[in-house]
């Protein structure tokens, strides 16, 4: 019953900002993570980072840290992807995703999450 919703995405000059929202509805347990993937045409979905909440961590793929903050506003039921210095190559279709009983430290595999949102498109141009 967990529902996403990414909104955000937008055409962005190279060097600008971002901030993709993830609201998300039907949470049953509180070990839940929310994570960000994206997709470039063509190419394998990644993992972008995500928000634990069984430990109220942040975590990031090691290639992407520095440009990339996830954080969460509890009362909206909203996690934030916040995207800085956009380059040409971020330009994906950017999910949220679910996955609920995992108390594992870091980030779940993309194989594990079991609820996606619709995708928003994130298109950076120079």
């Amino acid at each position: 019953e967990v529902q996403l919703v990414e909104s955000g995405g937008d055409l962005v000059q190279a060097g600008g900002s971002l901030r993709l929202s993830c609201v998300h509805s039907g949470f049953t347990f509180d070990d839940y993570v929310i994570g960000w993937f994206r997709q470039a045409p063509g190419k394998e979905r990644k993992g972008v980072g995500c928000i634990r909440y069984n430990d109220h961590t942040t975590h990031y793929a090691d290639s992407l840290k520095g440009r990339f903050t996830i954080s969460s506003d509890n009362a909206k039921n909203t996690v934030f992807l916040q995207i800085h210095g956009l380059k040409p190559e971020d330009t994906a279709v950017y999910y949220c995703a679910a996955v609920g009983n995992d108390l594992g430290s870091k980030c779940p595999a993309k194989s594990h999450f079991d609820s996606w949102g619709q995708g928003t498109q994130v298109t950076v141009f120079s």
